[in-house]
Parts: structure tokens; sequence; C-alpha cells
């Protein structure tokens, strides 16, 4: 897998993540464990894309 390749599926993972969070919103019996466990997933994959860009522009 290409880095843009694998830049841009995190980048839809990432998405992905925001639109489940801003759906649990929208529901007052979302388990708040959950959610947190959902913004600390899509942290983790934004933090991700941020490494990969960084170690990109420096090469």
């Amino acid at each position: 897998m290409s880095m843009q390749s694998h830049l841009a599926e995190l980048e839809r993972r990432h998405a992905e993540m925001k639109r489940k969070i801003e759906d649990a919103l929208m529901h007052p019996s979302t388990d708040s464990l959950q959610l947190a466990n959902m913004k600390r997933q899509k942290l983790k994959i934004k933090d991700e894309i941020e490494r990969l860009r960084s170690n990109d522009t420096l090469h």
C-alpha cells in the first residue's frame, strides 16, 4: 500500500469516526464510555495521519 493510499484510508476512517460520534451525540441514550472510546479512536487516527504527513515532509 502506498503512502498516499494509506493516508487516504486513514482520512476515510477519521471522517467515519467523526460521523459516528456526531450520530451518537444525537441520541441521549448514548453510553458516555462508548462515546469517549470513539473520540479516543478518532484522535489516534488523527495522530497517525499527522505523524505520517510529518514523516513524508522530512523525506
